[in-house]
């Protein structure tokens, strides 16, 4: 591991806005944040840009960014630690492990920025749009509780649209070309350290808002979402 990283997670362990692999939080955010405002996650936040510009518009709500990489955290800590952003936290961890951090209903929001696509059918489960994740955020994420999925691949942005249609998501907004807009809302103009590499080589930002049914269904439309992706990839 280079200087700059073994510096940055050290002083990663000296920020207190940052808990690395946390136990007993579940149900007590309220404790931390020392007020009972409404939760945001910004999950694979990478540099967090996400979870400190939207503490920035809405200083009366809270913000909690989780990410595995504990040198990319160091950024968004650091930078809202600079501008005294109280409301801005961060996790590191897996986002697999999500659903040990939080209590039931205490999440008011969630936003998936950039996340890496998993552009192979058979790491489709990894897709953070995935049934297998929604059904780890319907455990602790409010009663149509906003998801937000802002992602400049094509593939992942259609797979998403497949997942609210077969099970039921209530779709609230679907912007397949973001900057497109004539108007568009403060917090879609965030831009990601990914966003600005344009990854996928689209020059195109998709955006879908949905919310989750009361039932994701199970085996049979989860049985059902995988043969239509190996569809999918026999037609490609």
């Amino acid at each position: 591991m280079g200087q700059k990283k073994l510096i940055r997670f050290a002083e990663l362990e000296t920020f207190t806005n940052v808990l690395q692999y946390p136990k007993d939080t579940a149900g007590r955010w309220k404790e931390f944040f020392s007020n009972d405002n409404p939760i945001t996650l910004e999950l694979a936040c990478g540099k967090g840009e996400y979870a400190v510009g939207l503490g920035q518009l809405y200083p009366d709500r809270n913000f909690i960014g989780i990410d595995l990489k504990g040198n990319r955290i160091w950024v968004g800590a650091k930078k809202a630690l600079q501008n005294n952003l109280t409301n801005v936290a961060f996790i590191r961890s897996q986002i697999d492990q999500i659903a040990q951090y939080f209590a039931k209903n205490e999440v008011a929001e969630i936003w998936i920025t950039f996340p890496d696509p998993q552009l192979r059918m058979s790491k489709a489960k990894k897709r953070l749009t995935h049934p297998k994740f929604l059904r780890l955020y319907q455990q602790f994420l409010v009663p149509n509780g906003l998801i937000h999925l802002k992602t400049d691949s094509p593939d992942l942005y259609k797979f998403t649209k497949l997942v609210i249609d077969l099970y039921g998501c209530p779709l609230h907004k679907d912007l397949d070309d973001v900057f497109g807009q004539e108007t568009l809302a403060e917090e879609l103009k965030i831009k990601t350290h990914y966003e600005s590499l344009d990854i996928a080589g689209s020059n195109r930002i998709h955006y879908l808002s949905f919310s989750l049914p009361e039932n994701l269904h199970g085996k049979e439309k989860d049985e059902e979402l995988k043969q239509l992706l190996k569809e999918y990839e026999r037609a490609d």
